[in-house]
């Protein structure tokens, strides 16, 4: 019976992946929840930082409704790669004590996607369905 409800479930883990991955672009692009630094900062046009920003905002949003899953999924996974060993490797090879633990587990996650796919409820199965 579990096994049934294998592609609900790898939906619902997408959706809500991508939910709060896009939640990581606003805070860098909007300065939302706290923004950068926690002090409302927000990523300057062109940066690195701002680049990071809109593919979290509008990768994560596209994650979340299931579009274009498996190229997005792979982007993603490549710039949590280069945030992981830019910014999180240098200070240590363990991801806990780098703070890299959240970048290294969006790379395998979106990885993941990239290969299974988006599940059963997404756009790309609505838009892309067998007939």
């Amino acid at each position: 019976m579990l096994k049934s409800l294998e592609p609900r479930a790898l939906s619902v883990l997408r959706i809500i992946a991508g939910f709060t991955f896009s939640l990581h672009g606003h805070q860098k692009l909007l300065g939302a929840f706290g923004g950068l630094g926690g002090q409302g900062g927000t990523a300057a046009f062109g940066t690195q930082m701002w680049l990071a920003g809109v593919l979290e905002c509008v990768g994560g949003l596209l994650i979340l409704l299931g579009l274009f899953t498996r190229p997005v999924a792979i982007l993603l996974a490549g710039q949590m790669a280069v945030a992981y060993f830019l910014a999180h490797a240098p200070r240590s090879f363990w991801p806990i004590l780098s703070g890299g633990e959240l970048a290294a587990l969006y790379c395998f996650l979106f990885l993941y996607f990239s290969i299974a796919g988006p599940g059963s409820i997404s756009l790309d199965r609505l838009i892309w369905k067998k007939k």
